[in-house]
């Protein structure tokens, strides 16, 4: 074979090789000539316009352009070959394409151009980004719902904690008036701001819309038929127990939707202990009134069965703990989360006439309540236990508290049991009143508080510092999680979130006698 047939076999192989690249391309490749005639095309381009291989040949590429780009493109090419300015060439962009059935799609565009027999010709290498686009639409819808819902979920939590000190300084009002007359409008004043927390629950319910099927459970039995397969889930270096109450009221929810929260919350707190920890999960019976709104977003007062999931994990800084609810939002590693998982159980509880809270620290653990509707007749009004308590009228207690307006109402709800009260916002000012020599006689501090030191910390400080002086705690982690806390102090007691006046009078009478 001589030099011609080799050099003649080469190309013929090298057509090959490019026919094959053109034929098995994913992406739509179109040649034209300096006039813009489409000169070759590949299947893919065939697929993507929609017109066969053949009606692509020997016409102006300009037809697969809607306006404005169908009418400017020659004068490009002219303007190009003219002055050597690129706008796509060599350099690619974003431009719409227009398919047979007149439809138009977001594709990109890569041009490059070469000769032939001193011939300009240009080769177009179109990607089709209709998916990337919907993707890039459905973050941003994400995102604007994530807007919205934080928008009317501040919204709520302002109006929340407006109302809580209005529901809970009537509440205290109501006891001190004389006339009929003057409880009647203490009465509908309740009733317009329980109508408010009511029209905060559905803000915060804003945009939740999934199909129930509820039946009427006993969350005591989802937990229990659940131990074994979490056991297997959680593996051996988590301990697992559970803390049921006896006589739990029942619920009407959807079973797979309870059984789906509470996997999903054992998920994460494996997750949170790459170490071994512990999980607690706890059910109990819980009654709100119009005084407990304040970590509850506007629930309606009434009976609800109270699930917590606690582990003693990671926990979450307050800017993370603060978006936990949020959709998509995760600080998993790629592929490890979608950011689903808690909204969907925030959601979830939502729908069903209840609510969820997280409660978190940092190096802490974390602690999800949720609340759900009691199913069936209400239970009779506990015997008032407030006065049955016998407070010490005397004593001082030192309310460390950083929300103002929750600060106020401790002091007031104190102020009405016949204490007396100092006030700190933090837990270094409540040391600096401390260091100051005050007579104090309890310490009843938020365990979650900015500034650096927690109620944690402060209790330590508390027992070095002034021996003997008694710390009640206020919170929303899990009861046992708290008592078996090895950095605890022993003599450490919680008010567990949220608590009626009642419960706050007890608590405060037994710490002081235990003091």
């Amino acid at each position: 074979m001589n030099d011609s047939s080799q050099d003649q076999s080469a190309l013929v192989g090298q057509a090959r090789k490019l026919q094959a690249i053109l034929q098995s391309a994913i992406d739509a490749i179109i040649t034209i000539d300096a006039a813009g005639i489409i000169t070759t095309v590949n299947p893919a381009a065939a697929r993507l316009f929609g017109y066969p291989e053949a009606a692509f040949l020997g016409r102006n590429v300009n037809f697969l352009m809607p306006e404005p780009y169908h009418s400017a493109h020659d004068d490009y090419i002219a303007n190009y070959r003219r002055t050597g300015e690129r706008k796509i060439i060599g350099i690619g962009r974003e431009v719409t394409g227009r398919r047979s059935d007149g439809s138009t799609f977001p594709m990109h565009l890569a041009v490059s151009e070469f000769e032939v027999d001193g011939r300009q010709h240009f080769t177009g290498i179109i990607h089709d980004m209709s998916a990337q686009k919907a993707t890039e639409q459905a973050l941003r819808q994400a995102q604007k719902m994530e807007a919205m819902g934080q928008l009317t979920g501040g919204i709520a939590h302002d109006f929340n904690n407006l109302l809580t000190v209005i529901i809970g300084n009537l509440e205290m009002l109501e006891g001190r008036l004389t006339t009929a007359a003057q409880r009647e409008l203490a009465t509908e004043a309740l009733e317009a701001a329980d109508l408010g927390a009511r029209l905060t629950a559905r803000l915060l319910a804003f945009a939740r819309r999934s199909h129930l099927e509820p039946e009427i459970v006993n969350l005591n039995d989802f937990v229990l038929g659940l131990t074994d397969m979490l056991h297997r889930t959680l593996g051996s270096t988590i301990a697992l127990s559970n803390a049921l109450t006896p006589r739990l009221w029942p619920t009407r929810i959807d079973p797979s939707q309870v059984e789906s929260a509470i996997v999903n919350l054992a998920v994460n707190a494996r997750d949170a202990m790459p170490e071994g920890g512990r999980l607690i999960i706890e059910t109990g019976n819980v009654s709100v009134d119009e005084a407990m709104s304040e970590g509850l977003d506007g629930l309606a007062p009434g009976d609800y069965v109270r699930l917590r999931v606690a582990d003693t994990g990671q926990g979450m800084p307050p800017e993370v703990r603060e978006r936990a609810f949020e959709p998509f939002f995760t600080t998993k590693d790629t592929g490890r989360g979608t950011g689903l998982g808690l909204s969907m159980i925030y959601g979830f509880a939502k729908q069903s006439g209840g609510h969820a809270t997280i409660y978190s620290e940092a190096g802490r653990g974390t602690t999800v309540n949720i609340y759900l509707p009691r199913h069936g007749e209400a239970r009779a009004e506990p015997e008032e236990r407030g006065e049955s308590a016998r407070p010490d009228t005397g004593k001082t207690i030192l309310v460390v508290e950083d929300d103002p307006r929750v600060r106020r109402l401790t002091v007031n709800r104190l102020d009405a049991l016949g204490y007396a009260t100092l006030v700190a916002a933090d837990a270094q000012e409540a040391l600096a009143i401390l260091e100051g020599g005050a007579d104090i006689d309890l310490v009843f501090t938020d365990l979650v508080m900015p500034g650096g030191m927690s109620g944690y910390e402060l209790a330590h400080r508390v027992a070095e510092d002034r021996p003997g002086l008694p710390v009640l705690l206020t919170s929303g982690y899990a009861d046992e999680l708290v008592r078996r806390d090895p950095d605890a102090i022993s003599r450490l007691k919680v008010l567990s979130k949220p608590y009626r006046q009642s419960e706050l009078a007890s608590a405060i009478a037994d710490a002081l006698e235990r003091g």
